[in-house]
């Protein structure tokens, strides 16, 4: 079977700061003219160092169905690929086979033409895609009820708000059942209701058969939904391979596997604040390796000129996929108005984390009124597999925790 995209030693180069001069006169363009090769022999070398490529040597494949994710830190790469792959965007060097319809949702502003209406745009889109105007008909009512515009449909885009064009594009996109579905992070845009249910069409459109490329920093989201996921670092694939793998790699390769974390001076001007976190075994020391039947201490420490009334402790703790695994809150009630510091315990008991890697972000709020410090992932610890029946089965998704469910068995008579 033939992949249905097939992308072979894609390159792109951009020459940094390159620009025409522009020419007032006849004179002056036919002087131009003259000094260009003396002037391009001169400044070769120079120029050289302006060559930017955004893209090197890029190939993969993508079979017909697949529900691919592209990650990679902002300046990887991603949307220079998605450009290219949608028409946008010529390559310097490489091919490129699409064996079917393309649809792309990049950035908002691409797709749609700003003078027409929600209407004449939806009809506009499924010309571009070679689709009959019965058959954009057929589909009509269904894309407007997705994307939530009926009372600005005889409006121009241009005064959609960048929530309504993102609904009504993505609603565009999905609908017209092209074979390539092509999506950015230019989801984010919409709210979090909204984004749900694009995630559930997606899942739609790719068990129809139609494949999906999707690009996006939320971790979870690519998890949820993609099978399989590229690495571009740089403009190169670092990895391509089952999602779970390319994601921990990706979430872990430039952390500080520190145990302990200690707040800088600027801290000090806070209102409230941590003054450190530590990672720690059952005697206390400081420890970033734990057996999965370990329990894992984790210390606090804050400083603070005042206590507030109502402030909570809060300790995330994520996995080495960026998932919130559990939410754990120390109350301060018993703390007086006069302390100046404090420290809190928390205790995750052995037999509940999974093997993985995972990191603690910790808040110091009152619950409905204020945030007063938010720090992020600034410890990180793992858990090792030291016997059970599952490290036969390595790979394999078996939950975020053990499970603490009882069970009975008993013979029916």
């Amino acid at each position: 079977m033939k992949p249905i995209i097939k992308v072979e030693n894609l390159s792109k180069q951009y020459r940094l700061g390159a620009r025409k001069k522009r020419h007032s006169t006849l004179l002056d363009s036919l002087a131009a003219g003259f000094r260009a090769p003396f002037a391009n022999f001169k400044n070769r070398a120079r120029n050289d160092k302006n060559i930017f490529w955004a893209l090197k040597d890029v190939s993969f494949e993508v079979m017909s169905g697949e529900v691919v994710g592209i990650i990679g830190r902002n300046g990887a790469g991603k949307s220079t690929l998605l450009k290219i792959l949608s028409r946008i965007t010529r390559p310097t060097a490489g091919e490129i086979t699409l064996r079917g319809r393309v649809e792309s949702l990049l950035e908002v502003g691409t797709g749609f033409h700003s003078e027409l209406t929600g209407r004449e745009n939806i009809f506009l889109n499924g010309a571009i895609l070679g689709m009959r105007r019965e058959e954009i008909a057929r589909k009509f009512d269904e894309i407007v009820s997705f994307a939530e515009v009926e009372k600005f449909l005889d409006t121009p885009v241009k005064h959609y708000s960048s929530g309504m064009y993102v609904r009504l594009a993505f609603a565009v996109a999905a609908h017209l059942e092209p074979e390539i579905l092509i999506v950015d992070e230019v989801l984010a845009v919409g709210d979090i209701e909204f984004q749900n249910k694009c995630l559930g069409k997606m899942d739609e459109v790719s068990k129809s058969g139609r494949t999906i490329l999707f690009v996006s920093h939320q971790m979870g989201t690519i998890a949820q939904l993609c099978q399989r996921t590229i690495l571009l670092e740089r403009g190169a694939v670092a990895m391509n391979d089952k999602t779970s793998v390319v994601i921990e790699h990706y979430v872990n390769q430039n952390k500080t596997k520190d145990a302990f974390y200690a707040a800088n001076e600027a801290a000090a001007n806070r209102e409230m604040y941590v003054e450190s976190a530590a990672i720690l075994n059952e005697d206390g020391g400081g420890q970033s390796s734990f057996r999965h039947d370990e329990r894992v201490r984790v210390n606090v420490k804050c400083r603070t000129p005042r206590m507030f009334r109502g402030v909570e402790l809060r300790m995330v703790v994520k996995d080495g996929r960026n998932i919130t695994v559990f939410t754990a809150d120390a109350e301060l009630v018993s703390l007086s108005q006069n302390t100046e510091a404090f420290e809190v315990d928390f205790t995750i008991p052995a037999v509940t984390l999974r093997p993985n890697a995972y990191s603690l972000t910790f808040a110091l709020f009152v619950p409905h009124q204020d945030i007063i410090e938010l720090i992020e992932d600034v410890v990180h610890f793992s858990v090792f597999d030291s016997g059970t029946k599952y490290a036969q089965s390595e790979g394999l998704d078996y939950g975020l925790v053990f499970s603490p469910c009882e069970t009975s068995v008993k013979k029916i008579a």
